[in-house]
C-alpha cells in the first residue's frame, strides 16, 4: 500500500469508499516489504544460499501509487539498491489505475515493471467504474503502455482486469479488450470481483 484511503473512487473497489488520510512515507512502504519477510523468517536474509520465500513486490494495495510518486520512488530505490534489500526492478511492479503523465516519469526514473488497472474496453464504461478515465481516456493511456515498453522486447505490461458479472465479461468484451490491445505488449490478469457491505456488482461465474 502507499496511501491510507484512496481518492480515486472506482466502483469496484471497497478502498474507493473511503477518503484518502494521507500519504504513505518511503520507510513505511519498505516497511510492509520487511515485516512480510520478518514473518517469513527472511529477515536478516538467509546466508546459506537457500531460495527466498518472498521474491516479489507489486505495489497494488490501498492507494495510487502514482499521486504518492515520490515516496514509492524513494521507497523502491532502497529496495532496488545492492546496500539495501537489492532486489531486482524485474521482481518489482508498479500498478497504477492510469496516470499518464506520471506513467512516463516512472517509465524513466525506475522501470519497474507496470500493472494498469483497466477494466474496461469503452469510455463509457470505464468512465462509470473508474472514474479517472474521464481525465486519461482509454487510447491515452494504452499510448503511455506503448511508450512505457518501447524499446525493451523483454518488457510486458500487465492488464488488470475485474470480473464484474453482466457489465464488462461477455464474450463481446474478450474480443474487444484483445483488438484494444493490439501493439501493447501485454498479458492479462482476470481478477475475481471481491463483494464489499454496499458494493452494486457480482462476481463473474
Amino acid at each position: 500500500s502507499t496511501q491510507v484511503g484512496c481518492t480515486l473512487s472506482c466502483k469496484f473497489c471497497h478502498t474507493g469508499t473511503q477518503k484518502l488520510v494521507r500519504n504513505l512515507g518511503a520507510a513505511e512502504i519498505v516497511g510492509q516489504f520487511m515485516a512480510a519477510r520478518d514473518s517469513y523468517g527472511e529477515w536478516p536474509s538467509p546466508k546459506d544460499g537457500t531460495a527466498r520465500h518472498l521474491s516479489n513486490i507489486v505495489v497494488m494495495g490501498m492507494g495510487e501509487p502514482l499521486y504518492n510518486y515520490e515516496n514509492v520512488a524513494k521507497a523502491l530505490r532502497i529496495v532496488m539498491d545492492h546496500e539495501g534489500i537489492g532486489l531486482s526492478r524485474r521482481r518489482i511492479t508498479l500498478s497504477t489505475s492510469g496516470v499518464v503523465p506520471m506513467m512516463d516519469r516512472c517509465g524513466a526514473e525506475l522501470g519497474v515493471g507496470l500493472a494498469v488497472s483497466l477494466h474496461a474496453v469503452t469510455d463509457e464504461l470505464r468512465d462509470e467504474i473508474v472514474p479517472l478515465n474521464r481525465k486519461y481516456p482509454i487510447a491515452e493511456l494504452l499510448a503511455a503502455c506503448r511508450r512505457y515498453v518501447e524499446g525493451d522486447a523483454r518488457r510486458r505490461v500487465t492488464i488488470e482486469y475485474v470480473m464484474l458479472a453482466g457489465v464488462n465479461d461477455s464474450v463481446t468484451h474478450a474480443h474487444e479488450l484483445v483488438k484494444i490491445l493490439d501493439g501493447v505488449p501485454a498479458k492479462v490478469n482476470l481478477i475475481p470481483y471481491n463483494p464489499f457491505p454496499q458494493g452494486r456488482f457480482e462476481r463473474s461465474d
